[in-house]
């Protein structure tokens, strides 16, 4: 059976490249990086030059970089020691964010009282920076401002050096959730006025389970998990040297060869976009998706003129022609209910046809593009 991989806001397939340099570490640097011996010292040495490595591609100190087992934990981390070390009262976020930023306010507000304010968001899918305005004028109470860089559903990309200097200007906090971001873009943290982010290496051809969280320097975060002095304090127990190292690995790639790679992926999303719209009448973007003004080239959210009930077969459908792809994000994809980022700017006609999130790699053909229209038409034929 042939095979289409498009779902790689979920996961990305790991380079070739980086599965050599993990298997090399986990053949030969197999110490425990707290240990003071030789073996100890040489993967500690791996983990700070690691650090070192992917601190110099994004602008900022080593020590502002702390290794998480990822993105959500990353999140979990910044939002929690927030409300918790600098006294954050209120934070601003929007409904379309990630459910690991979501729910972690909403546990907040329900066990601290924090008070959680919501960004309006347009019928395009972008903010309402104008309300974002309004929101940060009230600077009654401490507040951190926490709005993606990339929206992991519909692509919909964030002004984060016009949203940080709008949080400055207020004296709020700013944390961005650049897990969408991070690997396919030229993105200078340091620059950028972002006070925490959020990283995982997943998603930029590294391997799951590594992820690390932007921490601004001098900002007074604590640890949010107890035990070893780990990552200077900040995160304790055992460093995972392989999947450390291979995440470094992934993103020099990534930036070594960003533009050469992103021309590839922004020319199979302007194909496939060309190839719907040719073959089948009545589809929609949603969102802002197939504006690459204001989307991310890594993938297209589209919705499809077909009624609900032969909509419960899609997926299964595609699965069963060998082509991956997701109903909204990878996280939500089990679930029978609408998702939350298009209940947020869809009308309740659209949300009642199936939306389907195709993503993009380096590894993906036009080949595999005519295939999967070829099935999509088949299916809707029929």
């Amino acid at each position: 059976m042939k095979t289409v991989y498009l779902d790689s806001a979920a996961t990305t397939q790991l380079r070739p490249e980086v599965v050599e340099t993990m298997t090399a570490v986990l053949a030969d640097s197999f110490g425990n990086p707290s240990s003071t011996h030789h073996s100890g010292r040489a993967s500690k040495s791996l983990i700070e030059k690691a650090r070192k490595d992917i601190a110099k591609q994004l602008n900022v100190h080593p020590g502002e970089i702390i290794f998480t087992s990822g993105g959500t934990e990353a999140d979990n981390l910044i939002l929690q020691s927030c409300v918790r070390d600098l006294e954050v009262e209120r934070i601003i976020s929007s409904p379309i964010e990630h459910h690991a930023v979501l729910h972690t306010i909403e546990e907040l507000a329900a066990d601290r009282g924090i008070q959680a304010d919501w960004v309006n968001i347009k019928k395009c899918s972008n903010i309402d920076y104008d309300h974002l305005s309004s929101l940060l004028a009230d600077t009654s109470k401490k507040t951190l401002v926490s709005l993606m860089h990339i929206n992991n559903e519909v692509g919909t990309k964030l002004d984060v050096e016009r949203v940080a200097a709008m949080a400055k200007e207020a004296g709020a906090y700013f944390h961005s959730d650049t897990v969408q971001s991070i690997g396919h873009y030229d993105v200078d943290l340091g620059a950028s006025g972002i006070d925490f982010a959020a990283v995982a290496a997943h998603k930029f051809h590294g391997p799951k389970g590594a992820g690390f969280a932007y921490v601004r320097k001098d900002t007074g975060l604590k640890p949010l998990i107890f035990g070893g002095a780990q990552e200077r304090g900040m995160r304790a127990g055992t460093e995972s040297t392989h999947n450390i190292v291979g995440m470094a690995k992934a993103l020099e790639m990534a930036y070594a060869n960003l533009e050469e790679e992103r021309a590839h992926i922004q020319g199979i999303k302007d194909y496939f976009i060309a190839q719907l719209k040719e073959h089948m009448p009545g589809i929609n973007f949603n969102g802002s998706c197939a504006d690459p003004s204001q989307s991310t080239y890594t993938l297209l959210n589209v919705c499809l003129p077909i009624p609900p009930q032969k909509a419960l077969m899609l997926l299964f459908q595609m699965d069963l022609k060998g082509i991956a792809c997701s109903k909204g994000s990878a996280c939500q994809s089990g679930s029978t209910g609408a998702s939350h980022v298009l209940s947020a700017f869809l009308s309740e006609e659209d949300l009642k046809k199936p939306s389907l999130r195709f993503s993009f790699s380096i590894f993906n053909t036009k080949e595999e593009i005519d295939y999967v229209v070829g099935i999509l038409k088949e299916f809707m034929e029929s």
